[in-house]
């Protein structure tokens, strides 16, 4: 197990941080400061930092300024622990260097899970390696959709057979205690609509989503649906893609999608030059933990239709939309980040509001592949 530094000045917090790791087999040293803890990781090799914000002497920021600083220890992951009330200071401690952040007050597995993403880093990496057997998937996404689907026709064909179950294998739920759930939407399909006839339309609808429909299919989705002008897909795990995670998955078909919008852009300022279009975008929400995917039957039409429900699911349609709001082409939610830590590049984060929901949302912006 790992070594772990606990930077704590609140005794009952420090406690608990400690007791809690301990279980998980962690060894554990507690300081009450910033200077206190950066002693104690210059005197013993440490792979994790869990420090507060607000601590004399020495605060959080601080001893992360000087930790980063230091080439010895500049790799040591750090969370920072901070209150709903200080939402500064997560964008001050994520710009300093912090690699996740956990607010008060937090619930044990929410600080078990951060730790394990952190610690987990250098088995995500080998995973986003594991992932160059993709690359020419992702060069075939470049090019056009007939093409992509020349290539790789027999491989889709026998992953659809074997991942798309008829209606004639039965009727139970299936659930599943983690997956990921993506949801891609066009936020500008009225304006365009609007400019285009039908014909046209048709032809814009089947180029974007017949390259989500290649990249859901190739990075091995579940299930797939469209609800609305919207594409959801449902990612989980099983014997075909246990050498790399659901959520990392969802990822570069979130990514995936998001190439296919700059060329879509490219494709109607050729050839609808003076139609005076909306600018083409599209923006893609990820969610990762239990996930069931119901059966319900079509008593008017006979058969069978499959509906992933729960609260991974609601909150993703709702997080898509705020991820309009905030501009962010790709939103995901910690419960995702924390699953490909090491392996995705990220750009701004956000505890994001949600209709209905009595908490926000951690949530931050997903802007590539790490190298």
């Amino acid at each position: 197990m790992a070594t772990i530094v606990v930077m704590e000045d609140d005794a009952p917090t420090r406690m608990l941080v400690s007791s809690v790791l301990r279980k998980e087999g962690h060894e554990v040293f507690m300081a009450e400061d910033g200077e206190q803890g950066l002693a104690l990781v210059e005197a013993r090799p440490t792979d994790l930092i869990v420090s507060d914000i607000q601590m004399p002497g020495m605060n959080g920021f601080q001893m992360l300024t000087a930790l980063r600083q230091n080439h010895a220890f500049a790799r040591i992951p750090v969370i920072l622990l901070t209150s709903l009330q200080e939402r500064a200071h997560m964008r001050i401690g994520m710009t300093s260097g912090a690699d996740d952040y956990i607010t008060k007050p937090f619930q044990p597995r929410e600080l078990r899970e951060a730790v394990a993403a952190q610690l987990n880093r250098r088995k995500v990496q080998a995973a986003l390696q594991t992932m160059a057997v993709e690359k020419a998937v992702s060069r075939a996404l470049s090019d056009q959709a007939d093409k992509l689907m020349k290539l790789y026709e027999e491989r889709l064909a026998a992953e659809l057979s074997e991942r798309w179950p008829a209606s004639t294998r039965g009727t139970e739920d299936e659930r599943f205690e983690s997956a990921t759930v993506l949801f891609a939407d066009i936020p500008q399909y009225a304006g365009v609509a609007e400019k285009l006839d039908a014909s046209e339309l048709a032809d814009l609808v089947r180029r974007f989503y017949g390259r989500a429909n290649d990249a859901a299919y190739l990075f091995g989705a579940r299930h797939m649906q469209f609800v609305g002008e919207g594409l959801l897909a449902v990612f989980t795990d099983d014997t075909n893609t246990d050498t790399v995670n659901h959520a990392l998955r969802a990822v570069r078909t979130a990514l995936a999608m998001v190439e296919a919008v700059f060329d879509m852009q490219r494709h109607l300022d050729k050839v609808y030059p003076h139609r005076g279009l909306p600018a083409f975008s599209a923006h893609v929400a990820l969610n990762s933990g239990p996930v069931t995917l119901t059966y319900l039957q079509d008593p008017l039409h006979g058969g069978t239709q499959r509906l992933p429900v729960g609260d991974v699911t609601s909150t993703v349609l709702q997080l898509q939309k705020q991820a309009q709001a905030q501009g962010w082409p790709i939103a995901a939610a910690v419960s995702t980040l924390r699953a490909v830590t090491g392996a995705v590049l990220t750009g701004r984060r956000a505890l994001v509001e949600l209709p209905g929901r009595s908490q926000p949302v951690d949530a931050a912006e997903i802007t590539g592949l790490a190298a």
